[in-house]
């Protein structure tokens, strides 16, 4: 049915006795979507949400309601929730639909207008990338990256979810547009297709302009307009070769700075505003100044001045480390070592918003002679797998000073606390052995 059509007579209409067709959102020859409204779990209210309808194809029908349901098990910060799938009628025609929630507006609303800049690019890449890798990581791929399926949810960017698919599934759709890699042709679904679909947004979000074909993708001066890093992230993703393509991790490389570590303090919170120094230890700061001054006029250097012996009885001894003697236990020749770097989860603050209370993540790092952490287990998960997984791949980002025994760097253990709260991100670390 045409969008047109369901327009007309679907609207008003309610679908499985409680979901009302409340306005046309927008639809395909393929489907159309509604707002409609559900109930809240364990309430009485009812929330805003969007409602997806297709065609019952005889075919096709029952392994696209798996998929449907599949999605809805998924669970991200930068994904679309599907709510409910299932089967109904309208009018005589079977149906499926999928409620799911509602975004306030998409990409493709925004570029007819104008552009999107770089910086709003570099915001928008990275929850994109990471609902990709959790997708990814889950065993499915995307199957629709467009800037049509890239939506704000109030201030978060989410993709959509309709579309998922498992990972090496056949498909027997053709290929609809250029968003769709080029070996979709065969029936071929991976996550290096998504990477070429995002090869593709890129060009459209900043240059408003789409090749007409794979083949034209690869002309060389198409990409010329495209600042970088967004330049050559789009090169690498728009390999007609699914193996050439680039991975996320190499993505997400060209997008962070040189460094990300951060040199180490006992605890470290981030992000945040920045907050002004007390006034308190500015006082205290220009008192101990002006006692050096002091020191300076009235204590002046020479041999012969009166009160230095005073002075010096008042300088904490200096203690030599001692020497191990032959028989003497080798455990007094042991250096503890510390930690050089820390590298803190790189989390959007859309992820962390949705963090109430605090979340502990305690991680069991194993250091080899060099200092490079080796190996990595969780000793406290915590209640998200998300917020877990971004926190294992920071710690592989951590430098310790060796300990030395007997002069000799030597492997070590240790333990890295990191508390996850709304407004920061704090990390520690003690020494296990």
């Amino acid at each position: 049915m045409a969008s047109a059509e369901a327009r007309r007579v679907w609207e008003g209409r309610v679908v499985a006795g409680k979901f009302p067709l409340r306005e046309w959102l927008g639809g395909t020859e393929h489907g159309a979507v509604f707002l409609t409204e559900r109930k809240q779990p364990s309430s009485p209210a009812t929330q805003k949400a969007a409602i997806k309808l297709i065609a019952a194809d005889a075919g096709n029908a029952e392994r696209q309601l798996s998929r449907w349901r599949a999605a809805a098990q998924l669970s991200h910060p930068h994904l679309i929730r599907i709510f409910e799938a299932d089967r109904c009628q309208l009018n005589g025609s079977p149906l499926l639909y999928a409620v799911m929630e509602y975004a306030d507006e998409d990409l493709s609303q925004i570029l007819p207008q104008r552009p999107l800049t770089p910086e709003e690019v570099a915001d928008l890449l990275p929850p994109s990338l990471e609902a990709l890798s959790y997708l990814h990581g889950k065993g499915f791929v995307h199957g629709g990256i467009k800037p049509s399926n890239i939506l704000a949810v109030g201030e978060q960017i989410k993709l959509s979810a309709d579309q998922v698919t498992s990972l090496g599934e056949m498909h027997s759709r053709p290929r609809r547009d250029v968003y769709d890699p080029p070996e979709k042709e065969a029936g071929i679904v991976s996550p290096a297709g998504d990477l070429w679909s995002l090869g593709i947004t890129l060009l459209a979000v900043l240059t408003q302009k789409t090749p007409s074909s794979a083949e034209e993708a690869q002309v060389p001066g198409l990409l010329e307009k495209m600042p970088e890093p967004f330049r050559g992230i789009a090169r690498e993703c728009l390999h007609l070769d699914p193996k050439r393509r680039c991975s996320i991790a190499q993505i997400e490389a060209r997008l962070a700075p040189a460094a990300r570590s951060v040199p180490v303090q006992p605890q470290l919170a981030l992000p945040g505003p920045q907050r002004s120094m007390n006034k308190g230890m500015i006082t205290v700061a220009v008192a101990v100044v002006a006692l050096l001054i002091g020191l300076v006029v009235f204590y002046p250097r020479g041999e012969n001045t009166p009160g230095r012996e005073s002075t010096s009885e008042q300088t904490a001894p200096v203690t030599k480390a001692s020497t191990p003697q032959p028989g003497e236990p080798l455990k007094q020749a042991v250096s503890q070592g510390e930690v050089l770097h820390q590298v803190l989860p790189d989390i959007p603050q859309s992820a962390m918003d949705t963090i109430t209370g605090t979340i502990k993540i305690n991680v069991l790092v194993e250091v080899d002679s060099s200092g490079k952490v080796t190996a990595a287990k969780f000793v406290t998960r915590g209640p998200s797998e998300y917020f877990a997984e971004r926190v294992l791949k920071a710690v592989q980002g951590w430098e310790f000073s060796p300990p030395e025994v007997a002069g000799q760097p030597a492997p070590s253990a240790w333990v890295i606390y990191f508390r996850l709260r709304r407004a920061s991100i704090q990390a520690s670390a003690e020494k296990s052995r």
